[in-house]
């Protein structure tokens, strides 16, 4: 969704809630992705989570992206487009790594020959790195909750952006305005 994510993200959420046959207060925890992802988006999902969390009296737990892409493997290579040539890249199991940014022909660290690759350029993260491309085994958002689900009686920092780069938003270029006096 380009624009409009804080109008409808309620109002979607209620649909859910109202298609699985369940209410707010049938909510033992809010899992929520923290990213990396689209600036704004992951700021107002989180921020909602941590909102929601309060007014309901349940634990929000920040799942970044990553993770939930990894869920089920134990060692997979995860990955997400960053723009620009760039890849953001982590991995799981013998030989973690990350999370990190890097340019898309950058040095990968050394995988296990077969290891699954998943997510962006899975095909040519896998290629390069002797992996083999995979996609993920449930659905982002499924996998979200399973590990909100299992994290849910653990000490869960308050959800927070993962934030592996500065936005690309720049400053205005025009001089603040001055404030006359009196």
């Amino acid at each position: 969704m380009g624009t409009g994510q804080a109008e409808r993200l309620v109002p979607m959420l209620e649909e859910m809630l109202a298609e699985g046959g369940v209410s707010w207060r049938d909510l033992s925890a809010l899992g929520v992705g923290t990213g990396p992802g689209n600036f704004t988006g992951v700021r107002i999902a989180v921020a909602a989570a941590r909102g929601l969390a309060l007014g309901l009296r349940v634990p929000a737990i920040g799942v970044t992206v990553f993770e939930a892409l990894a869920w089920g493997h134990d060692a997979v290579l995860t990955s997400r487009d960053a723009r620009l040539g760039q890849v953001h890249l982590q991995g799981f199991g013998p030989l973690a790594f990350g999370p990190r940014t890097q340019a898309l022909d950058a040095p990968i660290p050394p995988l296990p020959s077969g290891t699954p690759v998943i997510g962006d350029f899975a095909a040519v993260l896998a290629e390069r790195t002797g992996g083999l491309a995979a996609r993920p085994k449930v659905p982002l958002a499924e996998a979200t909750a399973r590990i909100a689900l299992a994290r849910r009686h653990g000490a869960n920092p308050r959800p927070a952006p993962l934030y592996l780069r500065a936005p690309d938003a720049a400053p205005p270029r025009d001089p603040a305005p001055v404030i006359l006096p009196g």
